[in-house]
């Protein structure tokens, strides 16, 4: 497999645009195949001349600096890393030439590949699906956005190999080719940072489905309305498959039951570690693959209940004092924070607010006005926005404006009803004091065990 993408670039004026994690394993995939190729790294960082890596390689050119989006019509092909934005660029000169190592991998074998995106949800879902093939004894990897590089471990996908990557706005942003199984779990807005417009952003999103044949399969959570009027209103020729838990579909929820094919498939009310309907739906969508892939439903059934919650999403940090505390940093729209507190009902506190990007609030400040969660902890820069128009509301809770993650969990230890839990759930992204929601959940759980 790998030695067709290596034919498609073999001499080729190749830049790798992007010297991140995954520029780096673009790096690494191209100089071992064709080491003395000359390549070009373009990348605004200036010192990635100095990295240890590129010390000795006397086959690379550089484009760095501020202006280093410039003149990339030189290229025979631009191999792009999902972090680099073309937004307010005229890009009509090279289109034709970006790729990138998802659709490179596409290209030469789609077959195999599993796609799994949505605004939420798909690290769980990809990291789930993975987990039921595992048990089933087939050969898989985990890809993508989920933080693996398609290009580290190529040389031992075949035709045997089953694919899950999971794919970000921004890898599905350019491709020209689709997975032959397509997963969309729903769509909200967010990125507006990269995609310039929701339009836009979920345009990305589409491309999933946009260049199946009617071999595929097209996979959609219909509850969601914006993504049901998408596929509703597109020539999608892939087979569709509906998941609901709210109307007949082609897997649905009754009565506490999920059906398929007229059969009971799950009963939902046995022990699992996934709370909550979201992650109920994104069962459903794993049960609906395991079928179509002919895997045993009873081992299917066993990895679904025993996979425990990924790091920052609705992740048990403890109980301490008698309060139990939740992180959620993955939280970066309101409808995720919306879904964690009715995932855990006891919510009695909730941290919340970062970095203002644009995104439509009332929802969520509609859903906190009428909720059973009495503190509300609001951190720059939109928890403190809404945190004021709640206090122009004239609400029966508590409302502070803290501006420190350590102080707020402080309060949280303070006001927290005894038996009650306390939530960090941002509704924002996490980029004003922390690199990431990774970096923010960890710095919550070691506030939250300080004594």
């Amino acid at each position: 497999m790998y030695r067709k993408i290596i034919d498609k670039l073999k001499n080729k004026n190749v830049a790798i645009l992007g010297f991140g994690k995954e520029g780096i394993s673009t790096y690494n995939f191209l100089r071992k195949y064709l080491d003395n190729q000359v390549f070009t790294i373009v990348d605004k960082n200036e010192n990635i001349k100095s990295l240890e890596i590129l010390k000795n390689d006397n086959n690379l050119n550089y484009i760095v600096g501020d202006n280093y989006l410039d003149n990339l019509e030189q290229f025979d092909l631009i191999i792009k890393t999902p972090g680099i934005s073309f937004k307010n660029l005229d890009i009509t000169n090279i289109r034709s030439k970006i790729t990138s190592q998802l659709e490179l991998l596409l290209e030469v074998n789609k077959q195999n590949v599993i796609g799994v995106t949505g605004t939420k949800g798909k690290s769980t879902t990809s990291s789930l699906l993975y987990e039921v093939f595992k048990i089933n004894s087939k050969k898989v990897f985990l890809l993508g956005n989920i933080g693996n590089p398609i290009f580290d471990d190529i040389e031992k996908y075949d035709d045997e190999t089953t694919l899950i990557v999971e794919m970000s706005s921004h890898q599905l942003e350019f491709i020209d080719v689709s997975p032959h199984t397509g997963i969309i779990l729903n769509l909200f807005e967010d990125h507006l940072d990269h995609a310039g417009s929701v339009k836009h952003y979920h345009e990305c999103k589409l491309n999933m489905f946009k260049y199946q044949n009617d071999k595929d399969n097209l996979i959609y959570c219909s509850d969601n309305e914006t993504l049901n009027n998408y596929v509703s209103n597109n020539d999608y020729i892939a087979t569709k498959y509906s998941v609901s838990l709210s109307d007949k579909a082609i897997i649905y929820l009754d009565n506490g039951n999920v059906i398929y094919n007229n059969k009971v498939v799950y009963d939902i009310n046995q022990k699992r570690n996934l709370l909550g309907n979201h992650n109920l739906e994104n069962i459903m969508v794993v049960l609906l693959v395991s079928d179509l892939y002919n895997l045993d439903l009873d081992k299917s059934i066993e990895a679904i209940n025993n996979f425990k919650t990924l790091s920052h999403r609705l992740e048990l940090v403890g109980t301490y004092n008698d309060i139990t505390y939740y992180d959620d940093a993955i939280a970066t729209i309101p409808s995720a924070t919306i879904n964690a507190i009715e995932s855990l009902k006891n919510v009695d506190t909730l941290i919340f607010g970062g970095m203002d990007r644009g995104i439509e609030y009332k929802e969520l400040i509609d859903y906190l006005e009428k909720c059973n969660v009495k503190n509300l902890i609001c951190m720059p820069t939109t928890g403190y926005k809404i945190g004021d128009i709640l206090k122009g509301k004239n609400i029966d809770k508590n409302i502070f404006k803290i501006e420190l993650l350590e102080d707020a969990v402080n309060k949280a230890k303070e006001v927290t009803g005894k038996g009650k839990i306390c939530l960090l759930s941002p509704a924002a992204s996490s980029y004003e004091y922390y690199k990431n929601f990774e970096e923010k959940g960890n710095a919550f759980k070691q506030f939250v065990k300080e004594e």
